[in-house]
């Protein structure tokens, strides 16, 4: 039987605000545990909490470049559970009033554009962080993170492959960085997801049975994961079993899912108004002085690259990826008005080096000024390519300027003729067959000759006048 993949994603995305959801603990990464941390977030008798006006407002604006309808009126909810991470034994979250409902993104698939609709974004605190160490008896809890604002976002189940999955965690990832209300750093827990995936034999309407995973902090992981599950799954169902709905976790190590608890359902949280926080009342006016304030978001700008720039769509993507980057390149192209070849050095050199020293376009230790004042050495022919392309690496790590790394190296290209006729007099005297072949009609041997005048040159003679000066020299 041929089976059919559905699934919904939810994501908790971590807002960039400088305090907490309830109370004023800094949210920095990387505390020594439990140092942010006070009565409010560790749910101690008699503290009250008090909601973040700047995580109310981040969650508006990423609610309408998803294109949610706004709630105007909100209730915060206690979700209640018992972890040891959860200190106040329940967690303050949204449930029947979300902050957000019923938006949409469009992404790329297999069959064109597809739209994802988005049921539900909603404001929740974050719980603690069971740390397990190796060799010990047990567990320590790390409540730093206790009491983090999050949105959470949930999709209808609108998805059908790992692929499409990615897809949409890309594109959304993208917008709450071009919103800046997220940074999206998976590894540190700023985005989390979890697929929720099932299976039903193909033309069924009828839903089968969802399984949810968690752990996994790559995009690479996420379709990892769903692949294994998707393969599990269909094991399962063709043997005439039945899928349990559970959560399991990834194991990259092994690289298979494993059970990690029956899931739950909306009634076993038993969801009530939290009578601590009075009701959230946003007026419309409110709203909608957001909406104005909205920056370029990625679909966008990758169409306006196309369009206005004649990028391929590849670059274009690559591009607008991430703001910082496509920030980059547009104060580049204002100075130096060759998009293509910008694009290339951006894609190529510059990427290269801000991967490998793991920082962001927007603090490059190579400014647009000086990317640009490499390229215009290349275009004026003081330099050849071959050597902005030697000391781009150095311009990035010295933070010196192409002139100066030009001046103190002697890279300045030669383009006197001259100077070039009396090396290619002498290439060709040492090289008298290679003459003979390109005057019988070996066209391809001028490239060895090219090659030749270079060597002799020490690599700084201008490329151009070679191949101009060496066919006027033989044809003659």
């Amino acid at each position: 039987m041929t089976y059919e993949v559905v699934v919904g994603v939810e994501v908790h995305a971590q807002l960039r605000t400088t305090s907490k959801m309830f109370c004023g603990c800094p949210t920095r990464f990387g505390a020594p545990p439990n140092s942010h941390t006070c009565p409010v977030c560790l749910g101690l008798p008699g503290s009250l909490p008090v909601i973040n006006r700047m995580a109310v407002e981040m969650a508006v604006r990423a609610g309408l470049a998803l294109n949610c309808t706004i709630g105007g009126n909100n209730r915060f909810a206690r979700k209640n559970y018992f972890y040891p991470d959860l200190p106040k034994g329940y967690q303050i979250s949204q449930y029947e009033s979300p902050i957000c409902e019923h938006g949409w993104i469009d992404i790329a698939s297999g069959t064109g554009s597809k739209r994802v609709r988005i049921r539900r974004a909603h404001l929740e605190e974050d719980a603690g962080k069971n740390v397990h160490q190796a060799g010990a008896n047990g567990s320590v809890v790390d409540l730093n993170r206790a009491g983090t604002p999050l949105l959470e976002i949930v999709t209808e189940p609108d998805l059908r492959s790992s692929d499409e999955v990615v897809a949409y965690l890309k594109g959304l990832r993208d917008i709450l960085m071009y919103l800046d209300v997220c940074d999206g750093n998976m590894d540190e827990g700023s985005f989390r997801c979890e697929p929720n995936l099932s299976l039903r034999p193909a033309g069924q309407q009828a839903f089968g049975t969802k399984v949810e995973l968690k752990n996994i902090n790559s995009f690479k992981y996420v379709k990892d994961a769903m692949d294994y599950e998707i393969k599990r799954q269909t094991k399962v169902l063709s043997e005439g079993g039945k899928i349990k709905q559970e959560t399991r976790l990834w194991n990259i190590e092994r690289g298979e899912t494993a059970v990690m608890r029956s899931k739950e359902e909306a009634h076993d949280y038993r969801y009530f108004p939290d009578p601590d926080l009075v009701p959230l009342r946003l007026e419309k006016e409110w709203v909608e002085g957001f909406r104005t304030g909205l920056p370029e978001l990625p679909a966008a700008r990758l169409s306006r690259f196309i369009n206005e720039y004649g990028l391929p769509d590849y670059d274009a993507g690559v591009l607008t990826w991430s703001k910082t980057l496509a920030d980059y390149y547009e104060r580049c192209v204002k100075l130096f008005n060759q998009p293509k070849t910008v694009s290339n050095w951006v894609m190529g050199e510059l990427a290269r080096e801000l991967n490998n020293s793991g920082l962001d376009a927007s603090v490059s230790p190579v400014s647009p000024e000086r990317l640009v004042s490499l390229l215009q050495l290349v275009e004026k022919g003081t330099i050849s390519l071959k050597v902005a392309r030697e000391i781009f690496p150095e311009m990035y790590s010295s933070g010196k300027s192409p002139d100066q790394i030009v001046q103190e190296k002697g890279l300045t290209q030669v383009s006197d003729e001259g100077a070039l006729e009396k090396i290619i007099a002498d290439v060709l005297v040492k090289n008298p067959a290679q003459v003979v072949q390109f005057k019988e009609g070996k066209q391809q041997v001028l490239g060895f000759l090219v090659g030749q005048v270079m060597k002799a040159s020490a690599g700084k003679a201008n490329p151009g006048k070679v191949n101009e000066l060496l066919k006027r020299k033989l044809t003659a």
